[in-house]
């Protein structure tokens, strides 16, 4: 498993890589392809090594792939993208999902990293979770273990919206009432769910629903759109209780994806922690004493993916 390594996140839209060139090194040589401008991922990886690391062959290769991955198989959730990793004809190469990428980098982060959105310091060697709104809306988990630790991925995103207040309830009965015939928490909680969300309170508060995007609604000084991205961080606080009280994630429950760094100075004063820690009023105090933070590291999957090989590999040779 000789050094260096190739790491990789590879989302729908962009593909970024870079090599760790040490034993527990941070990646370096960072380039971020364009997914609509590859055939595929054997592609990218080829056009990457040759132009952004001067034609290196990596004794190793960890991807993090935004869609489902099972063992050297891959698809891409929101591009063309999918086969397998054998294609890439490189010595060792492991298949991450990105939030299980996301989840190993928890360790490794701190400082500017992180923006603390509430309660203690997060707490060392005990599970942790984290979940984002990007695209979807990810969710995994990460526990010690002997060796390390242990990523849990699973599709977290996909259980029911968790509601509390009856102009929520009226959100989702409408949905309902305009075709939604179910709502998850990923319909609401998502770069593609905030027009979804903002479309519901429109309906509810009788005002003609007006198309706007993500980057739009979490822009805007119009009351509806205001309005809007205080539901989504009320709902967002009592999804992220809910992992944190499924996973026993008393070492800090972590949030990542594209969506909140939009919003990161409204969620202190949101209604984001109130709702985290009263998602089980029985278990308030419990849910009090876990940290929350926001993830702004500019490459989290790819320090993951590092962590990951630097774990599976820990005895390695420089070339």
């Amino acid at each position: 498993m000789s050094l260096p390594w190739l790491v990789a996140d590879i989302g729908g839209t962009n593909a970024r890589f870079g090599l760790v060139t040490r034993p527990g090194g941070q990646p370096e040589a960072v380039a971020v392809l364009d997914v609509s401008q590859h055939l595929g991922l054997a592609d990218a990886v080829a056009a990457y090594l040759a132009d952004h690391a001067g034609g290196v062959r990596p004794g190793a290769a960890c991807l993090a792939i935004a869609g489902p991955v099972d063992k050297d198989r891959y698809r891409l959730t929101n591009a063309g993208w999918s086969g397998s990793v054998r294609e890439l004809g490189l010595p060792h190469t492991i298949l991450l999902n990105d939030f299980e990428a996301l989840a190993i980098s928890l360790p490794h982060l701190a400082g500017d990293d992180l923006v603390p959105l509430g309660g203690p310091p997060p707490a060392a060697g005990l599970a942790k979770a984290v979940l984002g709104p990007g695209t979807g809306l990810g969710v995994a988990g990460l526990i010690p273990v002997r060796e390390g630790w242990q990523p849990v991925p699973g599709e977290g995103g996909h259980v029911a919206v968790p509601v509390v207040t009856d102009l929520e309830m009226e959100i989702v009965r409408a949905l309902h009432a305009d075709g939604l015939p179910y709502v998850d928490a990923e319909h609401l909680l998502s770069g593609t769910g905030l027009p979804r969300l903002h479309r519901g309170l429109a309906l509810v508060r009788g005002v003609a629903p007006e198309a706007r995007t993500a980057a739009q609604i979490t822009s805007s000084g119009d009351p509806l759109c205001v309005e809007t991205v205080e539901v989504f961080l009320a709902l967002l606080g009592g999804f992220a209780g809910g992992v944190a009280l499924t996973l026993g994630a008393r070492g800090g429950v972590y949030l990542g994806g594209g969506v909140l760094p939009r919003m990161v100075d409204r969620i202190p004063g949101s209604a984001f922690r109130a709702r985290f820690e009263t998602t089980a009023p029985a278990l308030a105090e419990y849910a009090a004493a876990i940290a929350t933070s926001l993830i702004i590291a500019e490459q989290p999957a790819l320090t993951g993916s590092a962590a990951w090989l630097a774990q599976r590999f820990p005895d390695v040779e420089r070339v």
